[in-house]
């Protein structure tokens, strides 16, 4: 398989090379994530405290995390940082209110005994885009996890190293391996991440890709969540301050 390689955006500088995973290689991180699933799934209190661990993990590392992020995808340092901090505030709120969003519901019904539970599907299959490196594979962890599934995520091509420093975060946390890892690869990989024995699948990217994944995990009967792309309007009315409505356009336009 021909290898991957990331460039600078700002440099124009090759960064790293990559060699995509095999079918194989790809089935047996769906091995070792189903064998980490048992034991995961177990304890939330304990599921709760790995995640307070790998929130001071990015909190200690964000400048070095940042860092990895601007060179592989452009944006600003500071909007790295900031990112990176997002990542941690998230998975601490999952961490902070899971017990909660995970609680029994209790229905009125005719029945004698009526209510709602909730219970991890497995493992789940993430196929991940560029703009957000961090945030967008964090964002769907926090709450994956805290439900008690196992995550294998597939990074854009073009934050390959990005993705690897998120597998990197949770082991030097203390999960155990399986809980977390991260596919290197392109189109195919994820195809092959698609067809494997993944409980379901998670998709952010454009809405051609979308359809594709689509159609692909339905023909597999699985599970799929779908973000797809979108331009929202900028609506700019008559009593407008039209300094303040520039500086927002700008800022909302290129913060991707």
């Amino acid at each position: 398989m021909t290898q991957i390689t990331t460039i600078n955006p700002a440099t124009e500088e090759q960064i790293a090379s990559y060699d995509p995973m095999s079918k194989e290689r790809v089935n047996r991180l769906v091995e070792k994530a189903k064998r980490a699933f048992p034991e995961w799934k177990k304890d939330l209190e304990k599921r709760r405290g790995y995640i307070y661990n790998l929130v001071q993990y990015l909190n200690k590392n964000k400048k070095k995390l940042a860092e990895i992020a601007t060179a592989e995808m452009g944006k600003t340092i500071n909007e790295s940082i900031s990112e990176v901090e997002k990542c941690a505030w998230g998975l601490e709120f999952y961490a902070d209110h899971a017990s909660s969003f995970l609680s029994e519901e209790i229905l009125n019904t005719d029945a004698r005994k009526s209510f709602i539970t909730f219970e991890p599907l497995g493992v789940i299959g993430s196929i991940m885009p560029w703009n957000f490196p961090y945030w967008q594979g964090l964002r769907f962890a926090a709450p994956c996890l805290m439900a008690g599934n196992t995550i294998i995520m597939k990074p854009s091509r073009i934050t390959i190293q990005c993705g690897i420093e998120i597998e990197k975060a949770f082991l030097d946390s203390g999960f155990s391996e399986g809980i977390f890892q991260t596919l290197v690869g392109s189109v195919e990989s994820a195809n092959y991440l698609i067809d494997s024995d993944v409980n379901a699948v998670t998709f952010t990217g454009s809405t051609y890709a979308g359809s594709k994944v689509a159609e692909r995990s339905s023909a597999n009967l699985k599970k799929c969540i779908l973000e797809l792309g979108g331009s929202d309007p900028f609506i700019v009315l008559e009593d407008a301050t039209i300094d303040k409505a520039a500086e927002g356009a700008v800022k909302g336009r290129f913060i991707n």
